[in-house]
């Protein structure tokens, strides 16, 4: 049997505690075998990290912008995890969407997108490839760097 909270600790990470809605919507919903989660941000204790979770991303801040693309992505697997029960039931990430604030003429947001995809390789293995689609805005909520949502398939 696959743990992939195990994994999540190998690759030097901890789950952290499922994040809550700020508004009227959830954090994740499951419909049929897909779990949708809402927009996610690079927050840590209910603030947006340092270095890389606030402002706009460019070429001299896209590695900031790397790691804070996996502290966003662990808050969507947190989510995930409290309408699923675990991880485990995870069979397939289907589609990542990150959305990152970028300053005029930063075109690398498929860089900065690589960080939430290799840590999904690292702890989904083969199951962790995906569909994906970076996108460059202008801003973003609390001034965030970058907002991630994830698709995936579980079985219930």
């Amino acid at each position: 049997m696959d743990n992939f909270e195990e994994n999540i600790i190998k690759a030097g990470f901890i789950l952290p505690p499922p994040p809550t809605a700020a508004g009227l919507y959830s954090p994740a919903i499951i419909t049929g075998n897909l779990v949708y989660t809402s927009g996610q941000l690079p927050l840590k204790d209910g603030k947006l990290i340092e270095l890389g979770g606030k402002g706009k991303v460019n070429e001299v801040r896209k590695d900031e912008a790397f790691h804070a693309s996996r502290v966003a992505l662990l808050n969507a697997l947190a989510a995930i995890k409290s309408v699923t029960g675990s991880l485990d039931n995870i069979e397939k990430i289907v589609k990542l969407t990150l959305y990152v604030s970028s300053e005029t003429f930063f075109s690398s947001q498929h860089l900065v997108a690589n960080g939430a995809s290799s840590l999904l390789h690292e702890i989904f293995g083969e199951r962790g490839v995906h569909a994906r689609s970076a996108v460059g805005v202008t801003e973003l909520p609390l001034n965030a760097s970058l907002e991630l949502e994830l698709i995936v398939q579980y079985k219930p």
